[in-house]
């Protein structure tokens, strides 16, 4: 039996390990890390995990993780009390916690997802599920078990990796408590996941994603628009749409590609062998793969991260595929100065949609004044500001 920690040697400075990276829509979720970085490390495309090496954690260390969470809980729950907050985790209580550094960042972090009370934990590194089975699922029982309020746990895989997985190991790691996968699809293009060594294979991607949803878990699938750059995009959006169909996930969400110089496949736009797209042709391959998604797909679609330019492309298919198009449209009609003034103020955080381009004057034609004084500076400063702006979001 896994001895609970001893409440008289409760501290502030408890402290599980905590990965570097999540899904946005997790960000309020309690982060448990059950192995460390990443078993394939290879894409061209990812910074992440280059200067790490993966490895497992013993199912004992990641129970004791578990276990230093629940304590956190208990105590800082105790603390509420103390402070007649009657147990709930208010402003007071919040604050008395992240403003002091007594408090290590665990307890802390602990601290913020009971405050924010969203019930939902999500477990790093990159693909959990290279776990033996039996392992996996009993560090989800024992999850389940020390926080029986939690409505949600999820966790990355890679596509290879469930599809080496028989139906019914999928499907005894659901029992166990995980209730949804996000798998970094990327693409359904067979040359484009040879180029960006993403070893996988469109396949692999289909039988994976089925595997899950059969399993009763949810399945949240990444895409990233630009990825076939200027040579491959028209295939590489057709034939990821051909893949989503043949899965029907129930989230497909957008990562469009941007490339800092700290990636591998930077050096193939140094070279010249790879040449990005523009965002404006970026959002014609979003166009093009939106327009080949199937009639019969239910999947939601979600362009929910800051690298995107048209956050606005939301919607539930097939109900909301015409309004998704309309998005694309009312961008691809703008003027062309107000299409770079929209791309600065979106890479600078300012604009989430094209209406607000016109929704506030002084921001506008403050942008305005800004890109000509770029401009002076030389013909390809505009690009290069605003390339760089975004590039600060990977």
């Amino acid at each position: 039996m896994y001895l609970k920690t001893d409440k008289r040697a409760m501290n502030k400075t408890l402290h599980f390990e905590q990965g570097p990276i999540r899904p946005p829509n997790e960000a309020k979720s309690l982060l448990l890390r059950f192995t460390r970085n990443c078993p394939w490390n290879q894409c061209l495309f990812c910074p992440v995990y280059k200067n790490d090496t993966f490895s497992f954690r013993g199912i004992e260390e990641i129970k004791r993780d578990i276990q230093i969470a629940k304590d956190c809980s208990d105590d800082i729950k105790d603390l509420s009390l103390r402070m007649g907050q009657d147990g709930a985790i208010t402003d007071d209580v919040i604050n008395r916690i992240v403003n002091s550094p007594d408090y290590s960042y665990s307890y802390q972090s602990v601290a913020i997802w009971l405050y924010y009370d969203t019930r939902a934990c999500f477990l790093q590194d990159a693909d959990n599920l290279i776990m033996k089975t039996g392992d996996l699922a009993e560090c989800l029982r024992f999850l389940r078990e020390k926080f029986p309020e939690l409505e949600r746990v999820t966790t990355y895989s890679r596509s290879r990796t469930v599809s080496r997985k028989s139906l019914s190991e999928v499907k005894e790691i659901k029992e166990a408590g995980l209730d949804r996968i996000h798998i970094g699809l990327e693409s359904g293009y067979g040359p484009v996941l040879k180029l960006i060594k993403k070893g996988v294979t469109p396949a692999q991607h289909v039988d994976a994603g089925r595997k899950v949803i059969e399993s009763g878990m949810s399945l949240s699938e990444y895409i990233m628009p630009g990825l076939g750059g200027q040579a491959m995009w028209r295939e590489h959006a057709i034939e990821t749409a051909r893949v989503l169909n043949d899965i029907n996930p129930h989230y497909i969400r957008l990562r469009s590609l941007r490339v800092p110089t700290r990636t591998p496949l930077y050096q193939k736009i140094v070279d010249g062998s790879f040449n990005m797209m523009t965002d404006d042709e970026v959002v014609e391959e979003i166009r093009v793969f939106i327009e080949n998604m199937d009639d019969q797909l239910t999947s939601f679609i979600a362009s929910d991260h800051i690298m995107n330019l048209l956050e606005e492309i939301s919607g539930k298919m097939p109900g909301d595929k015409d309004a998704m198009l309309t998005v694309i449209r009312k961008y691809q009609e703008l003027p062309e100065d107000d299409k770079v003034i929209y791309r600065l103020g979106r890479r600078g955080g300012l604009y989430s949609s094209t209406d607000d381009l016109y929704r506030d004057d002084i921001t506008y034609y403050k942008i305005k004044k800004f890109l000509r004084e770029l401009s002076d500076r030389g013909p390809d400063e505009i690009n290069r500001f605003i390339n760089e702006t975004a590039d600060r979001y990977v």
